[in-house]
Protein backbone atom coordinates (compact mmCIF):
# COMPACT_ATOMS: atom_id res chain seq x y z
CA UNK A 1 0.00 0.00 0.00
CA UNK A 2 2.79 2.57 0.88
CA UNK A 3 4.63 2.23 -2.45
CA UNK A 4 1.54 2.03 -3.85
CA UNK A 5 0.61 5.88 -2.53
CA UNK A 6 4.33 6.97 -3.00
CA UNK A 7 4.90 6.02 -6.86
CA UNK A 8 1.50 5.47 -8.01
CA UNK A 9 -1.56 7.31 -6.69
CA UNK A 10 -2.07 10.68 -7.33
CA UNK A 11 0.48 10.92 -9.87
CA UNK A 12 -0.67 12.51 -12.99
CA UNK A 13 -1.49 9.65 -15.38
CA UNK A 14 -1.40 9.88 -19.47
CA UNK A 15 -1.26 6.42 -20.61
CA UNK A 16 -4.15 5.40 -22.38
CA UNK A 17 -3.43 1.44 -20.86
CA UNK A 18 -2.82 2.33 -17.63
CA UNK A 19 -6.00 4.74 -17.45
CA UNK A 20 -8.16 2.04 -18.67
CA UNK A 21 -6.74 -0.48 -15.92
CA UNK A 22 -6.79 2.10 -13.20
CA UNK A 23 -10.87 2.36 -14.32
CA UNK A 24 -10.94 -1.36 -14.57
CA UNK A 25 -9.70 -1.65 -11.13
CA UNK A 26 -11.64 0.95 -9.62
CA UNK A 27 -14.93 -1.04 -10.57
CA UNK A 28 -13.75 -3.79 -9.46
CA UNK A 29 -13.00 -2.31 -6.04
CA UNK A 30 -16.67 -1.21 -5.93
CA UNK A 31 -18.29 -2.50 -2.15
CA UNK A 32 -14.10 -3.91 -1.78
CA UNK A 33 -11.36 -2.51 0.38
CA UNK A 34 -8.62 -0.73 -2.10
CA UNK A 35 -6.18 -3.41 -0.71
CA UNK A 36 -8.21 -6.06 -1.86
CA UNK A 37 -7.69 -5.58 -5.52
CA UNK A 38 -4.41 -4.04 -5.23
CA UNK A 39 -3.13 -7.18 -3.69
CA UNK A 40 -4.90 -9.15 -6.72
CA UNK A 41 -3.88 -6.35 -9.62
CA UNK A 42 -1.06 -9.12 -11.31
CA UNK A 43 -3.94 -11.34 -11.02
CA UNK A 44 -6.31 -9.03 -13.37
CA UNK A 45 -3.49 -8.21 -15.61
CA UNK A 46 -2.93 -11.81 -16.57
CA UNK A 47 -6.60 -12.38 -16.40
CA UNK A 48 -7.35 -9.31 -18.89
CA UNK A 49 -4.19 -9.67 -20.95
CA UNK A 50 -2.67 -6.75 -19.18
CA UNK A 51 -5.41 -4.66 -19.99
CA UNK A 52 -5.41 -4.77 -23.82
CA UNK A 53 -8.60 -3.46 -24.67
CA UNK A 54 -8.86 -5.47 -28.12
CA UNK A 55 -8.30 -8.81 -26.51
CA UNK A 56 -10.70 -7.73 -24.47
CA UNK A 57 -13.09 -6.28 -26.24
CA UNK A 58 -13.64 -10.23 -28.12
CA UNK A 59 -13.49 -12.05 -24.75
CA UNK A 60 -16.73 -14.41 -24.81
CA UNK A 61 -19.07 -15.93 -22.31
CA UNK A 62 -17.04 -19.28 -22.04
CA UNK A 63 -14.21 -16.41 -21.34
CA UNK A 64 -16.29 -15.05 -18.52
CA UNK A 65 -16.75 -18.52 -17.30
CA UNK A 66 -13.15 -19.36 -17.13
CA UNK A 67 -12.72 -15.76 -14.98
CA UNK A 68 -15.19 -16.90 -12.80
CA UNK A 69 -12.87 -19.25 -11.48
CA UNK A 70 -9.67 -17.25 -11.23
CA UNK A 71 -8.62 -17.04 -7.85
CA UNK A 72 -6.98 -13.99 -8.85
CA UNK A 73 -9.30 -11.71 -9.32
CA UNK A 74 -12.66 -10.72 -7.47
CA UNK A 75 -15.21 -13.53 -9.22
CA UNK A 76 -18.74 -11.38 -8.90
CA UNK A 77 -20.01 -12.01 -13.04
CA UNK A 78 -21.03 -8.64 -12.98
CA UNK A 79 -18.12 -6.84 -12.67
CA UNK A 80 -16.45 -9.51 -15.22
CA UNK A 81 -18.63 -8.60 -17.33
CA UNK A 82 -18.40 -4.89 -17.03
CA UNK A 83 -14.60 -5.43 -17.72
CA UNK A 84 -15.29 -6.62 -20.89
CA UNK A 85 -18.39 -3.94 -21.99
CA UNK A 86 -16.08 -1.86 -20.57
CA UNK A 87 -12.84 -2.66 -22.93
CA UNK A 88 -15.65 -2.17 -26.14
CA UNK A 89 -16.55 1.50 -24.71
CA UNK A 90 -12.84 2.20 -24.31
CA UNK A 91 -12.07 1.38 -27.72
CA UNK A 92 -15.22 3.65 -29.16
CA UNK A 93 -13.87 6.41 -27.33
CA UNK A 94 -10.60 6.35 -28.40
CA UNK A 95 -11.89 5.82 -32.04
CA UNK A 96 -13.80 9.25 -31.30
CA UNK A 97 -11.54 11.11 -29.23
CA UNK A 98 -8.27 9.89 -30.66
CA UNK A 99 -6.86 8.40 -27.20
CA UNK A 100 -8.61 7.81 -23.52
CA UNK A 101 -6.57 10.48 -22.08
CA UNK A 102 -8.29 13.44 -23.80
CA UNK A 103 -11.14 12.05 -23.74
CA UNK A 104 -10.82 11.77 -19.53
CA UNK A 105 -9.00 14.74 -18.86
CA UNK A 106 -11.60 16.87 -20.64
CA UNK A 107 -13.26 16.39 -16.91
CA UNK A 108 -11.02 18.27 -15.01
CA UNK A 109 -10.51 21.00 -18.30
CA UNK A 110 -6.63 19.26 -18.84
CA UNK A 111 -5.01 19.90 -15.47
CA UNK A 112 -4.83 18.24 -11.99
CA UNK A 113 -7.38 19.63 -9.74
CA UNK A 114 -5.78 20.87 -6.11
CA UNK A 115 -8.43 20.00 -3.50
CA UNK A 116 -8.09 21.69 -0.31
CA UNK A 117 -5.63 20.59 2.17
CA UNK A 118 -6.97 17.76 4.10
CA UNK A 119 -6.23 16.99 7.40
CA UNK A 120 -7.49 13.54 7.79
CA UNK A 121 -8.99 10.85 5.75
CA UNK A 122 -12.57 11.67 6.74
CA UNK A 123 -12.08 15.55 5.46
CA UNK A 124 -11.75 14.11 1.81
CA UNK A 125 -14.77 13.89 -0.33
CA UNK A 126 -16.15 10.76 -2.33
CA UNK A 127 -17.55 12.78 -5.32
CA UNK A 128 -17.62 15.91 -7.07
CA UNK A 129 -19.31 18.11 -9.85
CA UNK A 130 -16.16 16.60 -12.08
CA UNK A 131 -17.04 13.11 -10.92
CA UNK A 132 -20.41 13.69 -11.59
CA UNK A 133 -20.06 14.47 -15.46
CA UNK A 134 -17.69 12.08 -16.03
CA UNK A 135 -19.73 9.16 -14.65
CA UNK A 136 -22.59 10.47 -16.78
CA UNK A 137 -21.07 10.59 -19.68
CA UNK A 138 -19.07 7.33 -19.57
CA UNK A 139 -22.67 5.37 -19.00
CA UNK A 140 -24.10 7.49 -21.54
CA UNK A 141 -21.21 5.75 -23.66
CA UNK A 142 -21.64 2.27 -22.37
CA UNK A 143 -19.33 1.92 -19.59
CA UNK A 144 -20.70 -0.01 -16.62
CA UNK A 145 -19.27 0.26 -12.48
CA UNK A 146 -18.58 3.78 -13.27
CA UNK A 147 -20.64 5.61 -10.54
CA UNK A 148 -19.83 9.05 -9.31
CA UNK A 149 -18.12 7.41 -6.29
CA UNK A 150 -16.03 4.92 -8.73
CA UNK A 151 -15.10 8.14 -11.08
CA UNK A 152 -13.71 10.02 -7.92
CA UNK A 153 -11.64 7.43 -6.64
CA UNK A 154 -10.40 7.20 -10.07
CA UNK A 155 -9.90 10.74 -10.64
CA UNK A 156 -8.02 10.81 -6.96
CA UNK A 157 -5.55 7.10 -8.26
CA UNK A 158 -4.95 8.90 -12.02
CA UNK A 159 -3.71 12.47 -10.75
CA UNK A 160 -7.09 14.58 -11.70
CA UNK A 161 -7.14 15.78 -8.19
CA UNK A 162 -4.44 16.08 -5.69
CA UNK A 163 -6.38 14.58 -2.66
CA UNK A 164 -3.14 14.02 -0.85
CA UNK A 165 -3.26 14.81 3.28
CA UNK A 166 -1.12 17.86 4.18
CA UNK A 167 2.00 17.30 4.90
CA UNK A 168 2.08 14.21 2.75
CA UNK A 169 5.48 14.59 0.57
CA UNK A 170 3.77 14.31 -2.50
CA UNK A 171 1.60 17.35 -1.92
CA UNK A 172 1.61 20.04 -3.95
CA UNK A 173 2.02 23.81 -2.55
Amino acid sequence: MQAYHDREWGVPLHDDRKLFEFLILDGAQAGLSWRTILYRREGYRKAFYNFNAKRMARMTSNDEARLLKDPGIIRNRLKIKSAIQNARAYLAVKKEFGTFDKYLWQFVEKSSKKSRRHQTYRDIRTTSPESDAMSKDLRARGFNFVGSTICYAFMQAAGMVDDHLHGCFRTKN
